[in-house]
């Protein structure tokens, strides 16, 4: 590898380093320790030391180039080697393209000028592609080359980073090097002559946390297969910390969550995954998070500066965040201030004087912001116009949202300007009101107390409103969130739910979009739409709304053309609850447009088939009891309790449980706030039961407290009739508890756990989704052994390390290739054998691996063969109870067994060449799991594996004259190299000759007048010893083509066969698994390096 000229002081190093060969210009050196002394000696394992802990040239490889000049003690490193054939390469290439160049130089610093620029050539050449992202590219190229050499992985493995760190091996710290690559974790430490090697694939990781104790002030923790690993002495912790939870991630969703992955095609290319990508994305994410931007939004600049705040008279620090459609700004605090201006609002962006560095951006409404102290202003305003010039084209003609303008029209008004285009397509079908609207118009004649204090709610919002400005890029400080607590009025709340969630936004760039996806839609039949219509009244069955075709009608067009647009989450159960509450208080369209938010960004993966998002947040949930109500902890042995209780809070966010009219406060806080707004509400559900539930003696008597709760949580302050309120349908009389007010208890969830931050939660979520995702692989692998080992004698610890080595080959062949077909057929909704299933190459490679016939000359044949058998539906995949019922017959099956086995392999269909479909494996294989799964078939298909009688003998189809030879060779190839090999090639031998002998006298007797002419070709003699193998080479198909075709009944060879002691024995003989497991779990990655 050729290295970025340094000087070196040759008089130092000649200690560490020896001289092999020079001439007037380059120097070969050999590091001591390596090559011809072969490394052993005190020298070499202090060298040795010195290369794996300091970060030097040195610790890449031991043989290296010097230029040098005469007369000079100065010498500049070029290049480097991992051994003699690369060293010797570079000085061949230096000798025949440099050396006669050399020769016309006047000077030696012409001359050292030359071969530095010429070296420095060769360098950004080859770094054109595979550096150009790194932040020191030198260095990175001196680390991948001691990553390739010290763990042997693909070339096609791309590392992403490393770092200097400690591993603890016990109570003993071994300073080393962190590589962290795209499939792979890997430590290498070198101390005194200790070699530590560490490689962990991330989708192996189970837990990966920031620990400290007494020992460890900082450490970062990984639980891998039941095993602890601890590194520490990091010099940023904290980043290196979260590159490893980005790669745990990638790796986890590409390989276990595919319905998430193929969501996300930014990392669909492992090769293009680098250091600065992964942390530009993270930023990205907190980004979108933050402000409720669109998914495909990306965070492109941050620059520091302050926001003049007219209503306060005061400039506020924070950050100017810009994406491509967005400028966002968030102070300091962030519940202080925070401002999104979507590019499509901007009229005008202007610079005042250099003083102030200010800069000026107006939007529609006549409202502008003006940002102090901005570093490099003039670029920035020259950006901004030139995105606002690409921005405003399509954005004159719509008037998507709510201008930012004291001056601004009423909500009725701002709320009929949104997508006029689609509300005509589709006038006649879809609702332009609000449900609430329609049923329970406000009658301002009849004001009771509690309207008015409804009219005082809407003039608070109408005065934040007046100093805050209305609409998308309105100011939202403290006062906003302060409101928003105290519950949003009946008239603004679906015009400000769409303003917080971001849905706003989504509308506002798809105009039309909503009408087209209902008439695309209509009439569509399939298992969402029927599920849809089953559970239609069941949604708020209580509301007079739902009780009309009016609000039917309207729940169900937005149910199917959600699971249209969205056909990997198609229609969950809960689903239909939120959609309802959602067209209470909004428009059909924006009800859409709210519901897109929620399930796409606002509670990721909630929503799919194994409702991972919910499940994760309940992980997380249970981690802020743990730090937050000690106590209760302590009293509840089993934490999965508060997982079963608090999973309808999370998919409904309280819906199901509280009254509808103390429900929709919760759901205004969790549009503002996000998941925080649950998390806390829950913490403190808790909090005010807490001595109630200290007081119960099992989960049932808990879950029975949190529901005579829930039915006592009132709104005083609710407009909603009586007849609507289901908290006021409950009689005095029946309850004899304490009534508590939603808004009181939404402020103390506030006041006691405020201090809860986004990016706190947003971490937890990452780490526990490693754990929520590792958990139910092992359920799947849990319920997998348990159905194969009924049926096999394998151990349930062999059956576990098995399991391991076949979903092992599974992802290793899905690790370095794009798309992999494979991992197309994983589907967690399918039965549990079914979600992993392996393709005819990676069982030929496991076949080589495990089987204890894989000695056999035709091993590949073998594999092919049985790989045909065990697929008996042609798709081209078997699962892990197919493969395990081979690998068990063939080591603890009977006599009768492998011997069946093998007859099988030999007769059609499966012995037949191999065709193009299987070539490709599972390239053109039908696609699994894409629809959804028809419950009936399987369950047919398991009572006849139920019923299914052991296969009979008599039933085996006879095997012919080809096929027999066949058979007889590979049992030959089965003996080469066993001890008793002579013997057992005579018994085969007189087996072949006795049932030649057979199929002859059965001829003869059913056949007389051919008895003369069959007997002609019939093989009879004696072998001789060491010449069996001329016995099959005589029984030549060829020779017999004039002859009758003889064939042969299983039964007669398991007769033949059963007369012979030494075949008997051969195939009896106990033979162990277990050093077969062992070797191909170390072993197995390594072979893959070779492939």
């Amino acid at each position: 590898m050729w290295l970025k000229p340094e000087e070196v002081l040759l008089k130092n190093a000649l200690k560490l380093w020896l001289t092999e060969r020079s001439n007037d210009y380059f120097v070969q050196q050999r590091r001591r320790g390596y090559g011809d002394e072969g490394g052993g000696g005190l020298t070499g394992l202090l060298v040795g030391t010195l290369d794996s802990v300091f970060d030097s040239t040195a610790k890449v490889a031991p043989f290296r180039i010097l230029h040098q000049t005469p007369d000079s003690q100065v010498y500049w490193s070029i290049a480097c080697g991992a051994n003699r054939e690369e060293i010797t390469k570079h000085w061949d290439w230096l000798e025949q393209n440099i050396m006669k160049t050399l020769s016309v130089f006047d000077s030696n610093e012409d001359i050292t000028n030359f071969v530095q620029g010429k070296i420095r050539g060769l360098i950004a050449e080859e770094g054109k592609q595979s550096f150009a992202k790194e932040d020191d590219p030198e260095k990175f190229r001196e680390a991948l080359l001691k990553f390739g050499k010290c763990f042997g992985l693909p070339e096609q493995e791309k590392l992403v980073t490393y770092y200097s760190c400690s591993y603890w091996k016990g109570r003993v710290p071994c300073q080393g090097w962190l590589y962290l690559s795209t499939n792979f974790l890997s430590f290498y430490s070198f101390l005194l002559g200790s070699e530590i090697k560490l490689v962990i694939s991330w989708d192996a990781v189970s837990k990966l946390e920031k620990t400290s104790n007494v020992i460890l002030t900082e450490s970062i923790h990984i639980c891998s297969q039941r095993e602890d690993h601890y590194f520490s002495m990091f010099l940023h912790i904290n980043q290196t910390y979260l590159l490893m939870e980005q790669l745990a991630n990638y790796a986890i969703k590409r390989l276990f969550d595919k319905e998430t992955f193929d969501n996300d095609p930014i990392l669909d290319d492992p090769q293009q995954i680098t250091k600065r990508g992964l942390e530009n994305r993270a930023h990205s994410e907190q980004f979108n998070a933050y402000f409720r931007l669109p998914k495909e939004e990306t965070l492109q600049e941050v620059h520091e500066c302050f926001l003049w705040v007219p209503f306060s008279h005061f400039n506020t620090n924070g950050k100017m965040c810009i994406s491509e459609n967005y400028i966002c700004f968030a102070s300091q605090d962030g519940n202080l201030c925070s401002v999104i201006i979507p590019l499509r609002e901007v009229l005008a962006i202007d610079k005042t004087n250099e003083s102030s560095k200010s800069v000026i951006i107006s939007i529609k409404g006549k409202t502008a912001y003006r940002f102090t102290e901005v570093n490099d202003f003039e670029q920035l305003v020259t950006k901004l116009r030139l995105k606002c010039g690409a921005a405003s084209t399509p954005c004159h003609d719509i008037g998507a949202e709510v201008a930012l303008s004291s001056d601004s029209a009423g909500p009725s008004d701002n709320l009929e300007e949104q997508s006029v285009t689609s509300q005509k397509e589709c006038s006649k079908t879809v609702n332009t009101e609000a449900l609430m609207r329609v049923f329970h118009p406000q009658n301002l004649e009849t004001l009771n107390s509690k309207m008015l204090k409804e009219k005082m709610k809407e003039q608070s919002w109408n005065i934040l409103f007046s100093e805050c400005g209305r609409g998308v890029s309105m100011f939202r400080t403290k006062k906003t969130r302060d409101l928003v607590v105290r519950g949003i009025p009946e008239t603004l709340r679906g015009e400000l739910w769409m303003l917080f969630s971001g849905a706003v936004n989504d509308m506002a760039t798809h105009p039309g979009y909503y009408a087209q996806v209902v008439e695309q839609s209509f009439g569509t039949c399939n298992l969402a739409t029927e599920e849809i219509e089953r559970d239609l009244r069941r949604s708020l069955p209580e509301h007079p709304a739902f009780q009309s075709d009016t609000g039917i009608s309207a729940l169900r067009r937005v149910l199917t053309a959600y699971a249209y647009r969205n056909p990997k989450i198609g229609y969950c159960q809960a689903m239909n609850i939120l959609t309802s509450v959602l067209l209470l208080y909004a428009k059909e369209e924006e009800a859409f447009w709210l519901l897109v938010a929620v399930c796409e960004r606002m509670l990721p993966d909630y929503f799919n088939r194994r409702i991972i998002g919910a499940l994760v947040d309940q992980a997380v949930f249970e981690e802020l009891i743990r730090e937050h109500l000690p106590q209760l902890t302590e009293h509840m042995t089993d934490m999965t309790f508060f997982s079963s209780v608090s999973l309808s809070w999370f998919l409904t966010l309280f819906i199901s449980v509280l009254p509808i009219e103390s429900a929709v406060n919760v759901v205004d806080c969790f549009f503002y706030d996000g998941i925080k707004a649950i998390l806390q509400l829950g913490l403190a559900i808790l909090d005010y039961n807490l001595d109630k539930l200290l007081t119960c003696k099992d989960d049932a008597e808990a879950v029975t407290a949190l529901n005579r709760f829930f039915d006592n949580v009132t709104n005083k302050d609710s407009p909603l009739p009586s007849s609507v309120q289901q908290g006021s349908n409950m009689s005095d009389e029946k309850s004899n508890h304490s009534k508590v007010d939603i808004t009181d208890l939404i402020r103390e969830s506030d006041e006691k756990y405020g201090s809860i931050r986004c990016e706190d939660i947003y971490s937890l979520r990452c780490r526990n989704r490693l754990y929520v995702i590792q958990t139910l692989e092992e359920t799947t692998k849990q319920n997998v052994l348990r159905v194969v080992s009924q049926d096999v004698k394998l151990s349930l610890q062999e059956l576990d390390e098995l399991y391991g080595i076949f979903k092992k080959e599974l992802f290793l062949s899905c690790y370095w290739s794009l798309n992999c077909p494979v991992l197309k057929h994983h589907d967690p909704s399918l039965p549990y054998l079914e979600q992993y299933q392996i393709d005819c190459e990676q069982f030929r490679v496991l076949y080589h691996f495990l089987s204890p016939w894989a000695h056999s000359a035709n091993r590949d044949a073998l594999a092919l063969w049985t790989f045909r058998l065990l697929d008996e539906n042609s798709d081209c995949l078997i699962n892990f109870k197919e493969f395990s019922s081979a690998i068990d017959i063939m080591y603890n099956g009977s006599f009768t067994e492998k011997l069946k086995l093998l007859f099988k392999l030999h007769i059609p269909p499966v012995s037949r060449p191999a065709n193009e479909k299987e070539a490709e494996s599972v390239k053109n294989s039908p696609d699994k799991g894409k629809g959804k799964v028809d419950i009936q078939a399987y369950l047919s298909q398991w009572q006849e594996e139920l019923f299914k009688k052991e296969e009979n003998i008599k039933n085996l189809p006879r095997m012919n004259q080809s096929q027999f030879i066949q058979f007889s060779k590979t049992l030959y190839n089965l003996f080469h190299g066993d001890p008793e090999e002579e013997s057992l090639y005579q018994a085969i031998a007189v087996v072949t000759r006795l049932l030649l002998k057979m199929e002859e006298v059965g001829r003869k007797l059913h056949s007389p007048t051919s008895s003369a002419k069959g007997s002609s070709g019939t093989v009879c003699g004696e072998p001789s010893e060491g010449t069996t193998e001329t016995h099959l080479q005589e029984i030549n198909p060829s020779l017999l083509k004039g002859e009758p075709q003889w064939s042969f009944s299983f039964e007669q060879i398991l007769a033949s066969l059963l007369n012979e002691p030494a075949l008997v024995k051969f195939f009896e003989k106990p033979i162990g698994v277990k050093a077969k497991l062992e070797n191909a779990k170390a072993f197995q990655l390594r072979s893959r390096t070779k492939m």
